[in-house]
């Protein structure tokens, strides 16, 4: 299946997974409005086995069928913890 990545331009390291460019239309408009503008990161093949680097390619194809799009949002902050020996 063809994949559409788009960028999130109000959130960083926010991203929208879709088959095609008419799904954005069809986004909750909830999401529409968190996300603000939506400009095209990249567009490849995506099949179940491919490697993606924040995601499980699986798990985009589910949400891509089920509910027509796919969001990825940034990974967690991590805070370190401070070293107890010190």
């Amino acid at each position: 299946m063809e994949c559409i990545v788009y960028r999130s331009e109000r959130r960083p390291d926010t991203y929208v997974y879709v088959a095609d460019a008419a799904a954005l239309t069809r986004l909750p408009p909830e999401l529409t409005r968190a996300l603000g503008k939506l400009s095209e990161a990249l567009r490849f093949e995506l099949t179940p086995t491919r490697k993606l680097a924040r995601e499980d390619a699986a798990r985009v194809l589910a949400n891509l069928q089920q509910l027509g799009y796919h969001v990825q949002f940034p990974p967690p902050e991590r805070v370190p913890l401070p070293d107890p020996s010190a």
